[in-house]
């Protein structure tokens, strides 16, 4: 990875109680690009972490109140901070050991040069993020506990043993290798992972340098299907203090420089704090992918959730729609008969109307032409002598005469209840006797009622009413009539009216087996009928309802006094516009 400038966003902590040396500190660090935050003590620098992370502190290790190697130990101990990047400033030499046990990851003197406080910084920022990991490919594994590997490289066996010695003491599993080409081998070897690699770059057999550039290379390299993403810290071994040497190293990618002769401890203190970061560092990457996944399980979940509430939305608004749909389609067909009920009511007032005239007229001929006969007949009958033995003959023709006259009678009465049933000469709405129209009905269902049937009427109502001639006497002949058909051999229909200020009452009962409890919402409707197939078409009452709906009235059934069926038609005696 290269040693470009640092990201512009990249935040600094920085903890120092001088104020001369935190404005130098503060100047050097924002004139190479990082934001910086300045804090006085520790415990200020802890309150500042609770509102924001930084991406790096650096602290004095002596501070008023708590001390720098405190304020890295409690970053230590809290998930969110702990691998943040601590760097130590100081300027003895032997609390360097102290700081970094505490959980620093790296050590300054505040004499050290400028650019070697950078070059710490930018390659503690570099190793930062979290790799990509690929759909379908693992990350680095982790188990309840394994013990760190590290990797040895330089071409001294006298170095590799003592090296080896050196950190088996400290528990880390520990692979040597002689050379560059052996080392990249070893690190290119599927299901191998490292913690740690120790490059001497001051190796006579190969370029140390080369060799960090190469690694730093690897580690961001995808990784093939089943191997495990490289992670590792790059440690150069040699000279601390060899200038350009050192600033080579962390440019090509090393994350620290410890010096090939430094005592054990401080040896064992530095790679340390290095393998800590490392696995500190994987930790928390293993511990955010884990978060993804379940932020991306929570994602799904509720899109399948949302998936779900929309399918249910969706089946609702399609079962309303059905339902709409379904009462629609019952509106239509109510619709469509009384349209059709209406067509034949008209067509059929059309037809008793042109009936009715076209009798009337012959009617009336014949009905004159009867009187003429008989008062001829009756003139032949008185002048006719006795002895013609005629009078018999004469007597029954007079007779017969007088029975056409009766039958002709009884058609001209018929004519003109047709003529008042029909009313196509009286349209719209007008005041009509209520009495009157009721026999007229009773009239024209004679041949129904016959003996058989007995009328009670009790006409207790206001004689005159209101409304439509025809309709009053087409709701009034439906009901009669299904309750002469209702009634089976002899039995009695009672017609009763009633009024006060507002409205108009007409009952009437009969003595049939009346109409079941659960069937009384339905007689209304359109087609719905209790006779046999092909004895009725289920319109009559709907037809009916629809009338005196039409008349702003009400008709409803219950029980009646016979023990049948009571049909109670109620209409507002009020002129409907």
């Amino acid at each position: 990875m290269s040693d470009g400038p640092a990201s512009p966003t990249a935040r600094i902590l920085l903890v120092e109680d001088s104020e001369t040396q935190a404005l130098q500190l503060r100047h050097m660090l924002q004139t190479n690009g990082f934001a910086v935050d300045w804090q006085a003590t520790a415990e200020a620098a802890l309150d500042t972490l609770n509102t924001g992370l930084p991406d790096l502190v650096i602290a004095d290790y002596h501070l008023p109140g708590m001390n720098g190697d405190e304020l890295s130990r409690q970053m230590r101990l809290n998930v969110r901070t702990r691998a943040i990047p601590v760097i130590m400033l100081t300027e003895e030499r032997a609390v360097e050991r102290q700081g970094l046990e505490s959980g620093a990851d790296a050590y300054i003197s505040k004499a050290a040069e400028q650019d070697l406080i950078i070059l710490r910084i930018r390659a503690l920022l570099r190793r930062r993020a979290a790799p990509d990991i690929k759909e379908g490919r693992e990350g680095p594994s982790f188990s309840t506990f394994r013990r760190a590997r590290l990797m040895v490289v330089d071409d001294s066996a006298t170095r590799r043993a003592h090296l080896q010695d050196l950190l088996n003491r400290e528990g880390y599993e520990v692979t040597l290798a002689s050379a560059s080409a052996e080392a990249l081998r070893l690190v290119s070897r599927p299901g191998a992972s490292w913690d740690c690699i120790l490059v001497n770059i001051l190796s006579s057999s190969f370029d140390g340098i080369e060799l960090c550039r190469q690694l730093n290379t690897y580690r961001g390299l995808a990784p093939l299907p089943g191997m495990e993403l490289p992670s590792f810290s790059i440690v150069g071994l040699g000279n601390e203090d060899g200038g350009d040497t050192l600033a080579r190293a962390f440019a090509v990618g090393a994350d620290d420089v410890v010096p090939a002769t430094a005592e054990p401890d401080a040896m064992r203190v530095r790679i340390r704090a290095l393998v800590r970061r490392k696995l500190l560092q994987d930790e928390n990457w293993r511990i955010e992918a884990e978060l993804r996944e379940r932020e991306l399980a929570v994602e799904r979940a509720k899109a399948e959730a949302a998936s779900a509430e929309a399918r249910a939305s969706l089946a609702g608004a399609l079962a309303k729609a059905n339902f709409e749909l379904e009462q629609a389609n019952h509106r239509l067909r109510d619709t469509q008969a009384k349209l059709v009920q209406a067509a034949k009511m008209a067509s059929l007032g059309e037809l008793v109307a042109g009936i009715a005239h076209e009798i009337n007229n012959p009617l009336a001929f014949i009905m004159a032409h009867q009187g003429t006969v008989q008062r001829l007949l009756n003139d032949i009958a008185a002048k006719v002598p006795s002895e013609l033995g005629l009078e018999r003959s004469l007597a029954k023709t007079l007779e017969r005469v007088g029975a056409m006259k009766l039958g002709l009678g009884r058609i001209q009465e018929l004519v003109l209840n047709l003529r008042r049933f029909s009313r196509l000469d009286e349209g719209g709405f007008q005041t009509v006797n209520v009495r009157e129209s009721i026999e007229t009905v009773l009239a024209l269902l004679g041949h129904r009622l016959g003996t058989r049937i007995d009328i009670r009427r009790h006409y207790g109502g206001a004689p005159d009413l209101y409304c439509s001639p025809a309709l009053l006497n087409q709701v009034v002949m439906n009901i009669i009539g299904n309750a002469a058909d209702a009634i089976s051999g002899t039995g009695a229909i009672a017609i009763e009216t009633s009024s006060d200020e507002t409205t108009y009452t007409i009952q009437i009962s009969d003595t049939g087996p009346g109409i079941p409890p659960e069937m009384r919402e339905r007689i209304f409707e359109p087609f719905f009928t209790t006779k046999p197939v092909g004895s009725g078409t289920g319109l009559g009452l709907a037809i009916a309802y629809s009338v005196v709906e039409a008349h702003r009235g009400t008709i409803a059934v219950d029980e009646g006094p016979l023990g049948g069926a009571r049909f109670t038609v109620k209409i507002p005696r009020q002129n409907v516009e």
